[in-house]
Order: C-alpha cells, then sequence, then structure tokens
C-alpha cells in the first residue's frame, strides 16, 4: 500500500538521521528534511505528507506550480523548495507557490527575485563545488559578490549555501565536497561580518545515498528522493 510504504520509508530516514547526528553530537531536530517529490505524482506528495513530512522539493519550475495546485485542492499545504536550475522567465509563476529557492548562482536570477519577491523568501546559493563545468552553481571565489548582491534585497533572506557534489562510488568519497561547502560558509560568514544565526547559517547538502555524511559535515538540510518514495 502506497501510504505504508512511505511511511515506513520515512520512519527510515529519519532514524538514519537521528544516528548520523548521534555520531557527531547534533540534535535530529536541527536537521530539515526535503522529499524530492520531481516525477512523483501526487498521490504520493499527499501520503508522505500525511505520514508527517512537510518539506518537498522540485527541480522544474512548471511541475512544481502544477503539483502544488492539485495537493492544494486535497486540503494540504506542505512547504515547496525549488531545487533545480531556474530560468529568470520562470521565477514570476514560482514566487507565489515557493517558501524557498535553494539554487540562486547568478546576479541576472538575484535581481528578477528582488524585481517578483513580495514578500521575504528563503535563498540559498548554490555552489559548484566540484567545478564540473556540466552543473549548475556559482564558483566559490563568486559566492561571496552574490551574497553581498541578495542582502541588499531587503525581501530576500540568503539563508545559506547549498551544493551537489560529484557523482561518486561511496558516500564517504563526498565528504571532502560537503566539507568544502561548510568551510566556505564559514569563510563567508566572517568577511561579510554575519554573526546572527538566522543568516547565511545554514547548508542544503546530501541526498539518497550520502546524507549521513552530510550531516557529519554540517548539513542542516537533506534533500532525499529515492530513499522516500522508491526508485522512480
Amino acid at each position: 500500500m502506497l501510504s505504508t510504504d512511505i511511511t515506513t520509508r520515512l520512519s527510515a530516514i529519519r532514524q538514519r538521521i537521528s544516528q548520523a547526528c548521534h555520531r557527531c553530537g547534533r540534535d535530529p531536530a536541527s536537521i530539515r528534511l526535503i522529499g524530492v517529490s520531481k516525477t512523483r505524482d501526487a498521490d504520493e506528495i499527499i501520503a508522505a505528507y500525511r505520514a508527517g513530512l512537510v518539506d518537498f522539493g522540485e527541480n522544474y519550475a512548471q511541475e512544481l506550480v502544477a503539483k502544488a495546485k492539485l495537493v492544494a485542492d486535497a486540503n494540504i499545504a506542505p512547504r515547496w523548495h525549488f531545487l533545480g536550475g531556474l530560468q529568470t522567465n520562470k521565477v514570476r509563476s514560482l514566487i507565489p507557490v515557493v517558501s524557498g529557492i535553494q539554487t540562486v548562482d547568478r546576479p541576472s536570477l538575484i535581481k528578477e527575485l528582488a524585481k517578483r519577491a513580495t514578500q521575504p523568501l528563503e535563498v540559498f546559493v548554490e555552489v559548484n563545488v566540484g567545478d564540473e563545468q556540466q552543473k549548475a552553481g556559482c564558483h566559490p571565489k563568486e559566492a561571496a559578490d552574490l551574497c553581498r548582491q541578495i542582502l541588499a534585497v531587503p525581501n530576500l533572506k540568503l539563508v545559506g549555501l547549498m551544493c551537489v557534489p560529484p557523482i561518486a562510488n561511496t558516500a564517504e568519497a563526498t565528504r571532502p565536497y560537503f566539507r568544502s561547502l561548510r568551510e566556505k560558509r564559514d569563510e563567508l560568514r566572517a568577511k561579510l561580518s554575519i554573526s546572527d544565526n538566522d543568516t547565511l547559517s545554514q547548508l542544503s547538502m546530501g541526498m539518497s545515498a550520502d546524507f549521513e555524511v552530510a550531516i557529519e559535515e554540517g548539513a542542516t538540510t537533506v534533500r532525499v528522493g529515492t530513499d522516500l518514495f522508491g526508485p522512480r
């Protein structure tokens, strides 16, 4: 049964989060779990929400907007996060629906978000930690300037950094990339004289295969799809 399967998988993921936190002396409640629901249908999202998951992420703007309407018709109200490469012409449709955009990586996108955001919007700067040409994300050296631009916009709330590390054969092989993002965040907080806990404090990193390692390296948000919904 769909709801039973998702409930069981969600419980197992939360247990893995708890165990990872225990290993590094962190509070499991400090970790936000986002269910990556791209290509999944509304029934799966509704089942996960009713099992206790609140946050969901999508990679395509049109798909997110359509699903948000479908699940709203079912009288549930998940928090939506955008996780994919974002074209500026898609910003207008997303703004009324999402609580956060995790893939800000260029000035033109910041400019469009500033134009369209009418209330506070959480944003993450995506950093290309593996320097992979085929992937989105800014170069680590560009992150400071992007953060400055975001901080200058009243309705954009710079909450942290996000990354998608290179594909690896083992979870442990991703550790240096997660560590580099944590070090970049700490460097930026010092460079930009940020001391409060609400600004540039979060790290969105880690997926089904490696989120435990990400948590050990400081992740505050993990993004899990396959291990929650099953193979596509």
